[in-house]
């Protein structure tokens, strides 16, 4: 093996590493109730942004405020994915 080899060998080892070491997922699932099922189908049609717009409606101070270290809240779908 050439030392360009082993190189790269050893760079996709330490990525593998990295990766296998990241944290498990926690950020929660957008729900699949009777409330967020109406916007399923408007994500796979217009995409993402179009069904985000609709979140602020319910996910506001006034009634269900978001914790107090919530990053940006207008990518919600690029965090919550959608179950299946």
């Amino acid at each position: 093996m050439k030392k360009r080899d082993i190189l790269v060998l050893i760079g996709g080892l330490i990525i593998i590493a990295i990766l296998w070491m990241a944290p498990e997922e926690t950020t929660k699932h957008l729900p699949k109730d009777e409330i967020h099922s109406k916007f399923y189908p408007l994500v796979q049609k217009e995409g993402k942004k179009a069904a985000e717009k609709f979140c602020q409606n319910c996910h506001n101070k006034n009634q269900i405020p978001f914790p107090a270290d919530h990053p940006p809240k207008f990518r919600c779908i690029f965090c919550h994915k959608l179950d299946s």
